[in-house]
């Protein structure tokens, strides 16, 4: 009898309510994730303005990539693309920086040869900026530098007797971008490139440190190590890096969009497709609404961003351990079909 009870005790099984814990997450994350990501693409599909949520197929997609013949259809293709390279620009001009700064810091600060004072200090004050909410760091810079009389620079510089710098749309010289550009991929830089640092430190931190004691009993000197030993070992890391970082990048909206200092004007150097979005869904007129040109700018850049995270992907997996992957399937499927042919000739 006692082992019946026993028996009976072991067969229950609790798993069950796990299930339960973790369904109000997939509740809410159903219903504030995958709804509106479903409800994105079918916005892409219907009018705008006074053809909201009248089907137009593909319409909106075209209008966007090839434009059309009327002069408003134009003029959201020549917004789009012109969003489209901001944000490719903005993307660019900050990461590049970015990790070459990042990937300097990381080497510098696990040098076990090198006895920096106050490392933890240093980390610390470097990743600071990367906690500071975008809000807080657009109303930091405009009250720094920016078109308003009341920054810090622009105060100093009409002190010495000259008129107020244009620095949100004055250009550095003909035929290129203004310095707001320049100072929005500074800004993000700033903010970010504590955090990719800390990355970079702990890819470094997981090489075995059996190499490096190696390479420098081989004679090779500090950039041979690097070049040699870290960086290649350190390729999953700048990868996975790459890849986070396009993400964010070609979903940028927070400090374009902030720093300006008219309210009622963005600037169109800093005009992302996030910010194109935004502002063709959310407008004053309801009755002017284009909801339909948000929905398919948005699966775009969706698409977009799969494209290029794959691109990345491939272009930097390693060659050898895919072709032996290959080689494995292959003989994996080999097997499976020898066995098969066994069965079916009486073969056991």
């Amino acid at each position: 009898m006692a082992s019946t009870a026993q028996s009976r005790i072991k067969s229950i099984s609790y798993a069950k309510y796990g299930y339960l814990f973790i369904l109000p997450f997939f509740l809410v994350y159903c219903f504030f994730q995958i709804w509106p990501l479903i409800n994105t693409f079918i916005l892409s599909f219907q009018g705008n303005a006074s053809h909201t949520g009248e089907f137009v197929g593909f319409d909106n997609y075209q209008t966007l990539l090839f434009g059309g013949d009327g002069r408003s259809l134009r003029k959201i293709h020549t917004q789009f693309l012109e969003a489209l390279g901001n944000t490719v620009i903005l993307w660019v001009g900050n990461f590049i920086p970015q990790i070459l700064l990042s990937l300097l810091l990381a080497v510098w600060f696990t040098d076990s040869k090198l006895h920096i004072p106050g490392k933890g200090f240093f980390k610390v004050v470097m990743y600071l900026p990367n906690i500071i909410t975008a809000v807080s760091v657009a109303a930091l810079f405009l009250r720094l530098i920016s078109n308003q009389t009341s920054s810090a620079v622009n105060g100093i510089w009409m002190s010495w007797g000259h008129e107020k710098f244009d620095f949100e749309g004055a250009k550095i010289y003909e035929g290129t971008a203004g310095w707001s550009r320049g100072i929005v991929m500074f800004i993000q830089t700033w903010m970010w490139f504590g955090n990719t640092m800390i990355m970079m430190m702990s890819g470094i931190l997981g090489i075995n440190p059996s190499l490096f004691e190696a390479a420098n009993i081989d004679g090779a000197n500090s950039r041979q190590v690097l070049t040699k030993v870290t960086l290649p070992l350190l390729r999953p890391m700048v990868v996975y890096t790459l890849i986070t970082s396009m993400i964010g990048g070609l979903q940028m909206f927070d400090i374009p969009y902030l720093y300006h200092s008219d309210k009622n004007a963005i600037n169109e150097h800093l005009r992302t497709v996030a910010i194109f979005v935004y502002e063709n869904f959310h407008v004053a007129d309801m009755k002017n609404v284009r909801y339909g040109y948000s929905g398919a700018a948005s699966v775009l850049l969706f698409l977009i961003t799969v494209v290029l995270g794959i691109f990345v992907f491939r272009m930097n997996r390693d060659a050898d351990e895919a072709r032996k992957k290959k080689e494995r399937r292959a003989l994996v499927k080999e097997y499976k079909k020898q066995q098969k042919l066994a069965k079916q000739g009486g073969i056991v």
